[in-house]
């Protein structure tokens, strides 16, 4: 029997998904692709989860990077109970604010603020990819996604996998990353134009943040190509060009079929995803569709950043993301 000396993070997630899901023999823990995505069953996330049916959703999501329930017909009240398990919650949107009543939910509707543009954007393989609030110096940990109003068909969700991304990059390259920075803020996608009310709102609620490139994840050790398509703008010190086309190069190499899982919404579904290690993108199709489309997000509140070379990230401008209640950071 070989043994490897020195196991992987990989391995050593998966052999912790293992452990956690033998002490819990009746929750479930299945792929859906190579690298990204397990659907969970065997829990009634209506009710209080026990502290071994906690760690074993949470080992699934740090090696699956996201994971999915199905029929869990939540009210705003319960969805909140749920994500409280798993950490402190943000406020809904820290630029768009939050359902009211509800300062811990976002609405996901088909015509929110976020995409009050005036025109259509300029369509690329990675436009609207983005991981979530990546322009706050300490963007959410992990994103928790209900669907209420689900189209028959249509307006389905895509997430990648940013840490099999980087793996799979030549080792020279993976070097000269590890060396960068870049710039993370709010603006439209290139080829839209904003609504006056869209430019308002982030006028009022600036965020600018310096990410690296290369992270480290604070629980797997994980290195994360940290790329978010929407929010990264530009690469500190590199000129114009080498900027545009160097992030073009990794952006559609994050977002390739290979490292993506796709999932098809039913009212009752819940996704909920490592904000770390992942980005995903939001339906274009439902915009074809007559139907409407309503989800809720809550979002827990995430740590400053790290780079392969241990340098945190620093904000430009605009304050941290804390906890609804104001007393994290």
């Amino acid at each position: 029997m070989n043994v490897r000396l020195n196991p992987s993070p990989q391995d050593l997630l998966t052999n912790r998904l293992q452990t956690a899901l033998a002490a819990t023999p009746h929750v479930s823990a299945v792929p859906q692709s190579a690298h990204i995505g397990a659907l969970i069953g065997g829990v009634d996330l209506s009710q209080p989860l026990t502290p071994a049916e906690v760690h074993s959703i949470r080992s699934a999501l740090l090696r699956w990077k996201v994971v999915f329930f199905r029929d869990q017909h939540l009210s705003h009240e319960q969805h909140v109970t749920f994500a409280r398990q798993f950490g402190e919650l943000t406020i809904g949107h820290p630029v768009f604010g939050h359902v009211e009543g509800h300062p811990e939910l976002y609405s996901i509707a088909k015509h929110r603020r976020a995409n009050s543009h005036g025109s259509e954007p300029e369509r690329r393989p990675w436009t609207g990819w983005h991981a979530d609030v990546t322009a706050a110096h300490n963007p959410p940990a992990a994103s928790i996604l209900r669907g209420v109003t689900i189209p028959p068909y249509g307006g389905d969700t895509q997430w990648t996998n940013l840490v099999a991304a980087y793996e799979a990059l030549s080792e020279p390259l993976k070097a000269f990353l590890q060396t960068l920075r870049g710039e993370h803020r709010f603006s439209p996608p290139p080829g839209a134009s904003p609504t006056a009310e869209y430019l308002e709102l982030i006028k009022n609620n600036t965020l600018v943040s310096e990410h690296p490139l290369i992270t480290v994840h604070p629980e797997t050790g994980e290195q994360v190509l940290y790329i978010s398509p929407g929010f990264l703008k530009s690469i500190s010190g590199l000129r114009t060009r080498e900027s545009r086309v160097l992030l073009e190069l990794l952006w559609e190499h994050a977002v390739a079929s290979e490292f993506t899982v796709r999932f098809k919404w039913e009212a009752g579904s819940i996704a909920f995803w490592d904000n770390r290690s992942t980005a995903h993108v939001a339906p274009q199709d439902i915009f074809a569709l007559e139907y409407d489309r309503q989800l809720y997000r809550s979002t827990l509140v995430g740590q400053v950043p790290v780079g392969a070379d241990g340098r945190p990230s620093t904000a430009v401008q605009g304050d941290p993301v804390l906890a609804a209640h104001g007393a994290a950071y």
